[in-house]
C-alpha cells in the first residue's frame, strides 16, 4: 500500500507494536456523535448513509497510523468534523470520510460508486486527483496539479471544500512531521495556494487559521514576538476587549438598536502582514482589535454606523461599504475604524446575521455550493465565481500550467478596489490595478488596443494605480498593440496572461519576418536565390513542421543564416576555411533593415555601446539572447570571432522617429547652478533625461553619467555641442564602456 500523498502526516503500517509511537491516543468521534453534528443543522440527514461511510472508511484504513500515533482514520474523521462546522450537506461529509480511501487503500473508484453512488464517487475521485499536489516541490508538477484542482472545482465546488478541510487538519497536526524541510514546504504551499483559495470563496476564518498555522512554521520567531506583545497588552488592559464591546452595545441600545457585539484580537499573521505592508513597528499599530456588530437588517447596519460615527471619531480613509458594493466572494459588511472607547483605535464590522453567515462560512453558507460553477456572466454567482472561470479560461486557451498558477496567485491574494465604466458598470480589481488591468477586465480587445485613459474625466498615464470609486474611460485605437513594458506594471493575472499571449504570437510573427530578411540577404550575398521549396527541404532535415519554423529560428537567433544556406547548397560549405572579420563595411549589398521590427522581440540594443540611429551597426547572433545590435567600433565585437554570427544590419528610413537612449559623461564646475545649466541645455535642445548617476566629486568639480533620450546621432551631437559651449561644463563625451552603468541619483 502506497504512502498517502494527500495527508502530509503519512500512515505507518502496524506490522509490530514498535511501529506505533507510544502516545496517549484521543478518543475517536463516535458514529452517533458525527450523526448528531449533522442532524443539528440538517434534521433530515441520511443517518444510514453516514453510518455506512463511517464504518467503510474505518475498515478500509484498517491498522494504518499517522505519525502522531493516532489511527489513520482519525484524519478523515476530523476532516468531516470540520465540514460539519460549515454545515455542509451529507454527500460532502461522506466524501470527507472516504477522501483518502482510493489513494491510500485497496478501495477503487468502482467500489465507491457501487456502494455510495456516482455523486459521492465523483467527489472522492475529484479530491484524489489532487492528491499529488503536496508531494512535489518542483514548480511544474505543482502547477500541473493546480490545473487539475481548478478543473475539478469547476465540476463541483465541494471538491475544494473537502480539500481545504483536509489541508486545515493536516496543518493542525503539522508538528508531528520529523523533517523540517517538509514542514516548511507544506506551510509554504498553504500560504501560496490553500489560504488564498479559502479567502476567494469567502471562508475567511479558515483562511486566517491556515495562514497563522503556516506562519508558526515559516517564521516562529516573528510570530512568538507578536504573541508576546499581545500578552503584555492583556496584562496592562485586562479585559479591554470585553469592556469596549459592552460600551458599543450599550451606546447602540440607547438609540433603540438591538445588536450582538463581540470583539477579538487580530491573528498574529494578520498583524505581521500589516506591519510588513505599512512598514510599521508593533507600537505604531493601534487597530489590533476587531469588533463585529450583528443587527437585524441592512437598514440597521447604516443606523448603527451613524450611531458609532456620532459617538466616536472616525479615522479618515478607513471606511469601506461592502454592503452596497459586495466583494467578489459574496462578502457583505460595513467596515469602519474609530477612536473608540478608552481612546483605543478599533476596527468595527457591521453586518446582518445572513451577512455574518456568509462571512464565516463563505460559499458553504449558500445552498448553491452544491451546484456546478455557473457558466453565465450575470448576477451574484458571476461575481462569486468569475475569478474561477477566468482561470479556467486561461487553461482552455492553452496557457502553461506555470503561468496559470502565477496568475492565480496574483488574483487570489489581492485586496480590492471597485471602479466604474462610463456607463456605470462595476469592475472589481486588485488593489494597485491600472487602467490597463481595467481595460482587460472589460474585454481582451479593449486591453490590446488601449492607448490612453481618463479617470474621473482627466487624462492619466496607463500605469496610474486606480482607487476605489474611480470612473475609468479607456481610449483605444485599432493601430495600437500591447507593449512589453505593460507587463511591468499590470497586477491582474488576466491582463498579464493576455499580454504574454499576444507577445508570444507577435514574437513569432516578427521572428519570421526578421528571419526572412536575414535569409534573403545571406542568399543574395552568395548570388543564390531564396526559395520556399529550398527552405521546406531544410525544415524536413531539421525535423521542423514547416518552412515558417526555419524563418522563426533564424529570426530569434537559434539558427544561423549561413547554416541554412549551406543546407540548401552543400557545395558552399568550406570546412576549416578561415574567415577574416573586417573593421569596415560588411559588404556592398544593402544591409538588413531593422525598421518596423520591435526592440526586445526581434533584436536587442547593446547596453555596452548604446547604438543610435545614424551609427554604423552590426548584429551579432548570441545563443539564448537572439540578435544583439552593436556599433561597428564596439569593443564587444572582439569577442565575436565567428563571422557566421555577424549580420550586416541598418536602421532603415524613419528609424529616428522613436526615441533612443544615449549615455553621456559630463564634468562640471562644483558651484551653484552648474547642474541646472546642464539640465537646461539638454531640455532646450529637445533631449529628455532618462537616468543620472554621479560618478566622482571633489571641491573643484563633479562628474556624472546621464542617459538622454534622443532621436539619432545628429540630435545627440546638437546636445553635446550645446553643453560644450556652456561656461559651467568642463568636458562632455559620449560613453561607450560596458561597465558604465548609470543608476538613479
Amino acid at each position: 500500500m502506497s504512502a498517502p500523498s494527500s495527508d502530509p502526516v503519512a500512515p505507518a503500517q502496524a506490522a509490530s507494536p514498535a511501529a506505533v509511537p507510544a502516545r496517549p491516543r484521543r478518543r475517536l468521534m463516535r458514529q452517533t456523535d458525527l450523526v448528531e453534528r449533522v442532524q443539528a443543522y440538517d434534521p433530515d440527514a441520511d443517518e444510514a448513509l453516514l453510518n455506512k461511510a463511517y464504518v467503510y472508511a474505518m475498515t478500509a484504513h484498517g491498522k494504518q497510523f499517522r505519525a502522531s500515533g493516532d489511527p489513520y482514520f482519525a484524519h478523515p474523521l476530523e476532516v468531516a468534523a470540520i465540514l460539519t462546522e460549515l454545515k455542509l450537506d451529507v454527500p460532502t461529509i461522506v466524501t470527507a470520510l472516504l477522501h483518502d480511501t482510493i489513494e491510500d487503500t485497496l478501495v477503487t473508484y468502482d467500489d465507491i460508486n457501487q456502494n455510495f453512488g456516482g455523486e459521492i464517487a465523483n467527489l472522492v475521485d475529484g479530491v484524489t486527483k489532487l492528491s499529488q499536489l503536496e508531494v512535489f516541490s518542483e514548480r511544474t508538477k505543482q502547477a500541473e496539479n493546480f490545473r487539475k484542482l481548478m478543473l475539478a472545482i469547476t465540476s463541483d465546488i465541494r471538491v475544494l471544500l473537502v480539500k481545504l478541510a483536509d489541508r486545515l487538519h493536516n496543518m493542525r497536526t503539522l508538528g508531528y512531521i520529523d523533517k523540517p524541510e517538509k514542514r516548511r514546504r507544506i506551510a509554504q504551499e498553504t500560504v501560496d495556494i490553500y489560504a488564498p483559495l479559502a479567502g476567494r470563496i469567502g471562508m475567511q476564518n479558515m483562511r486566517e487559521e491556515l495562514e497563522d498555522l503556516a506562519f508558526a512554521e515559516l517564521d516562529p520567531e516573528a510570530r512568538n514576538s507578536i504573541v508576546t506583545h499581545f500578552a503584555r497588552l492583556d496584562m496592562v488592559g485586562g479585559d479591554r476587549v470585553g469592556r469596549i464591546a459592552d460600551q458599543i452595545k450599550r451606546k447602540l441600545a440607547e438609540h433603540g438598536l438591538d445588536a450582538w457585539v463581540y470583539g477579538r484580537g487580530k491573528r498574529p499573521f494578520s498583524i505581521w502582514r500589516k506591519l510588513q505592508t505599512k512598514k510599521l513597528n508593533f507600537e505604531q499599530l493601534s487597530d489590533i482589535f476587531g469588533f463585529r456588530v450583528i443587527v437585524r437588517s441592512p437598514e440597521d447596519c447604516y443606523q448603527a454606523l451613524g450611531i458609532i460615527h456620532t459617538n466616536w471619531q472616525m479615522v479618515p480613509e478607513r471606511f469601506k461599504d461592502f454592503i452596497s458594493t459586495p466583494k467578489t466572494n459574496g462578502y457583505r459588511s460595513i467596515h469602519t475604524t474609530v477612536m473608540g472607547p478608552e481612546k483605543q483605535r478599533v476596527e468595527i464590522q457591521i453586518r446582518t446575521q445572513d451577512m455574518h453567515d456568509v462571512a464565516e462560512r463563505g460559499v458553504a453558507a449558500h445552498w448553491r455550493y452544491r451546484e456546478k460553477v455557473p457558466a453565465g456572466r450575470g448576477g451574484e454567482d458571476s461575481a462569486t465565481y468569475g475569478w474561477l472561470r477566468d482561470m479556467v479560461d486561461l487553461l482552455e486557451r492553452g496557457d502553461s500550467a506555470e503561468e496559470v498558477l502565477e496568475n492565480s496567485r496574483l488574483n487570489m491574494y489581492a485586496d480590492q478596489v471597485f471602479c466604474f465604466t462610463p456607463k456605470g458598470s462595476l469592475i472589481s480589481l486588485p488593489r494597485g490595478a491600472t487602467p490597463i488591468d481595467f481595460a482587460y477586465a472589460v474585454h481582451t480587445d479593449l486591453g490590446h488596443t488601449a492607448v490612453g485613459a481618463k479617470v474621473n474625466g482627466g487624462h492619466v498615464p496607463l500605469h496610474t494605480p486606480l482607487r476605489n470609486g474611480d470612473q475609468v474611460e479607456i481610449i483605444s485605437t485599432q493601430d495600437q498593440t500591447p507593449s512589453p513594458l505593460w507587463e511591468q506594471f499590470v497586477v491582474t493575472g488576466r491582463a498579464r496572461a493576455e499580454i504574454r499571449r499576444f507577445l508570444r504570437q507577435s514574437q513569432r510573427g516578427e521572428h519570421i519576418k526578421f528571419g526572412h530578411k536575414i535569409l534573403e540577404k545571406t542568399f543574395a550575398d552568395q548570388g543564390r536565390e531564396l526559395s520556399e521549396k529550398g527552405i521546406g527541404e531544410v525544415a524536413k532535415k531539421l525535423r521542423l513542421a514547416k518552412a515558417e519554423d526555419v524563418y522563426a529560428d533564424v529570426g530569434r537567433g537559434a539558427l544561423r543564416g549561413t547554416e541554412v544556406l549551406q543546407a540548401v547548397f552543400p557545395e558552399l560549405k568550406r570546412a576549416g576555411q578561415p574567415r577574416v572579420r573586417p573593421r569596415g563595411p560588411l559588404g556592398q549589398a544593402k544591409p538588413i533593415s531593422i525598421r518596423g521590427l520591435t526592440e526586445g522581440i526581434s533584436y536587442t540594443l547593446g547596453q555596452c555601446c548604446h547604438p543610435l540611429p545614424g551609427d554604423r551597426i552590426v548584429g551579432i547572433t548570441s545563443p539564448g539572447e537572439g540578435i544583439i545590435i552593436h556599433t561597428i567600433d564596439c569593443a564587444e565585437l572582439d569577442k565575436a570571432q565567428n563571422m557566421d554570427d555577424w549580420l550586416d544590419v541598418g536602421w532603415g528610413q524613419g528609424a529616428a522617429d522613436n526615441a533612443s537612449v544615449a549615455r553621456v559623461a559630463v564634468r562640471v564646475k562644483n558651484e551653484p547652478g552648474s547642474l541646472a545649466a546642464v539640465m537646461g541645455a539638454i531640455a532646450a535642445n529637445g533631449g529628455n533625461i532618462f537616468n543620472l548617476k554621479v560618478t566622482d566629486r571633489n571641491p573643484l568639480f563633479f562628474e556624472f553619467h546621464v542617459d538622454i533620450e534622443v532621436r539619432d546621432v545628429a540630435h545627440l551631437q546638437n546636445i553635446l555641442g550645446a553643453l560644450r559651449v556652456s561656461n559651467s561644463v568642463e568636458s562632455v563625451d559620449r560613453v561607450r564602456e560596458a561597465d558604465a552603468s548609470a543608476g538613479s541619483a
